[in-house]
């Protein structure tokens, strides 16, 4: 009896799982159950290029349908897994079908964190996390409109900056003291609040918003000191819960996300979860059990999880890395900067060319890098091998990184 794996999801993570699995040799059948009516695709475009108009859908796509047809790919959009029997081996899906397997993964991602506040449901009021709410806020996305932008990480501010640059008027509006709070050491979000005020951004920290007004759409928001501003539209950006109720429902360990072990098998007997809704112990936070909401981390574990199926088990332990462009700049990130007890700041900061490195301990933890794409390269490697150095050899810019690795 040929053996079927149902993968739950239509992301980066469940389309990189199906290329792996053909590329590993995998001649069982899969079928893919994707929520949207689009092909598995990458996310991270959306709030950028993709907003921007510079990208089409089809260049968004993981794969084009040639190859789930090409590979036998059992492809069912617009459809959602709703109920998991583990004892039957079967999922229910949405269209009222149940689907058997011998494997399943779930890689249905996260949905976007809705704010609950008067008038929140207002027309203008939008989200941003796939394709067609791109396509609505497209709609209103016009030069001379009045957008306020909810939450100051890094999809609120790389929608900042595409749509200043197109003449629109932009307010951010953060509860946090900074903006990029999360993860960013103060240099960076200093840096980069800088940059956005000087594109025309009025940027608002430590301001929270008690209300979006209007009657049928949305005309202005009250912020938290009873000031109103006016606004032709609004985008909100405040995070995203992990998509996993039906597999919590079945009796799968987690809460946050759905705890996996080193090889992403969830404690459900060949159920596996990747991507943003898969919660695991990384070596990289030292030991702690987190999600990472990357396309690394989507990529990896969707690998680890084919390597497995197809008998070639190797645990996850990947740097996480991530990045992000505003306007002629690029972050790239490697290594999780929480926990650091100290800071070095690796070039200048005026010549919008520049790296901050984070230390605890004495080692480098992680390093955030400002269009300094040599830094992150060789600092990637510097993370992962933990490097003891000191402030003034990582400062001195003119000394490569790589070098300070042991011989």
């Amino acid at each position: 009896m040929t053996e079927t794996i149902v993968i739950a999801g239509a992301g980066h993570a469940a389309g990189q799982t199906i290329v792996s699995l053909r590329q590993g040799g995998y001649a069982g059948k899969l079928i893919l159950v994707g929520e949207e009516p689009y092909l598995p695709y990458q996310r991270p475009p959306l709030s950028k290029k993709f907003l921007a108009g510079e990208l089409d859908v089809p260049r968004l796509l993981v794969r084009q349908q040639k190859f789930y047809t090409e590979h036998d790919v059992d492809v069912r959009l617009s459809t959602r897994v709703t109920a998991i029997d583990r004892k039957a081996r079967a999922a229910t899906l949405s269209t009222g079908v149940s689907v058997p397997w011998n494997k399943l993964v779930i890689a249905t991602g996260s949905r976007v964190r809705k704010i609950s506040l008067p008038g929140a449901e207002l027309a203008g009021v939008h989200y941003l996390r796939n394709i067609e709410d791109v396509d609505r806020i497209r709609d209103d996305f016009r030069s001379g409109a009045k957008l306020v932008i909810v939450g100051a990480g890094y999809i609120g501010l790389e929608v900042a900056a595409v749509a200043v640059t197109r003449g629109l008027d932009v307010t951010v509006v953060e509860l946090a003291e900074r903006v990029m709070a999360r993860g960013g050491a103060p240099l960076i979000s200093d840096f980069f609040t800088r940059v956005h005020q000087q594109a025309g951004v009025d940027i608002r920290c430590n301001t929270g918003i008690q209300s979006f007004n209007g009657t049928a759409r949305v005309q202005g928001v009250t912020l938290s000191d009873g000031s109103e501003i006016p606004a032709d539209l609004v985008i909100v950006g405040i995070g995203i819960v992990p998509a996993v109720e039906p597999l919590i429902a079945a009796g799968a360990e987690g809460g946050n996300g759905v705890l996996v072990d080193r090889l992403c098998r969830t404690s459900l007997p060949d159920i596996y979860a990747i991507g943003d809704c898969a919660a695991h112990v990384n070596d990289f936070a030292e030991g702690a059990t987190i999600r990472l909401e990357s396309v690394q981390n989507a990529n990896d574990q969707a690998n680890v999880v084919a390597r497995g199926i197809c008998g070639d088990e190797a645990p996850y332990h990947a740097i996480p890395w991530f990045w992000s462009n505003q306007y002629d700049l690029k972050l790239q990130t490697a290594g999780l900067s929480a926990g650091h007890d100290q800071t070095v700041l690796r070039g200048d900061v005026a010549s919008r060319s520049f790296s901050v490195l984070y230390l605890k301990g004495g080692k480098v933890i992680a390093i955030d890098c400002v269009n300094a794409t040599k830094d992150y390269v060789q600092g990637r490697m510097i993370v992962t091998a933990r490097l003891a150095a000191t402030a003034e050899q990582l400062a001195d810019a003119e000394t490569p990184l790589k070098a300070l690795l042991p011989s």
